[in-house]
């Protein structure tokens, strides 16, 4: 009857150590398809971070141009407003000289009048202006309105 017992007992041991078996088989697989996500999760971060880094180049790059083309617009503007100046004066200097009006036509006196009464720049903004630009309204993102704080820029990333 013992014997009987143990038999009994050694087959469920048996099936006991199938189940256990199966189980670490599962967990190994189970194992396995965690590490591959984790391979692939790895190796998907390295290409998000190498475009991270080249997009990082590109906005530095644009950040450094905004700054070229700000600094050519404002000298731009200095010199635009130096010439417009000139231009005001010698508008003034043939007005008030006798011999200025005698050379001109009425129509061009009535022109150098009129330029001359008010403020140059306003009367030739709409000439000078390239059209592809529109200017006369204040834009919502106006050259005035970018940051350029690079504090970002000095952020050291782990």
């Amino acid at each position: 009857e013992q014997g009987l017992q143990l038999l009994e007992l050694g087959g469920s041991v048996e099936e006991d150590y199938i189940r256990i078996a199966r189980c670490f088989e599962a967990t190994r697989q189970r194992c396995c398809r965690l590490e591959q996500d984790g391979r692939r999760a790895r190796e998907q971060l390295a290409r998000v971070e190498a475009e991270r880094a080249a997009l990082e180049v590109k906005l530095k790059h644009a950040r450094n141009q905004v700054e070229v083309e700000m600094k050519k617009r404002h000298r731009a503007e200095a010199e635009l407003e130096k010439q417009e100046r000139k231009l005001q004066l010698v508008l003034e200097l043939l007005m008030r000289e006798p011999w200025g009006n005698e050379a001109l036509s009425r129509e061009q006196c009535s022109v150098l009048s009129a330029l001359a009464g008010r403020r140059l720049g306003a009367a030739l903004a709409p000439v000078r202006r390239s059209s592809a630009v529109d200017e006369s309204c204040q834009s919502l993102l106006s050259h005035s309105d970018i940051s350029y704080d690079r504090t970002e820029d000095d952020v050291v990333r782990s």
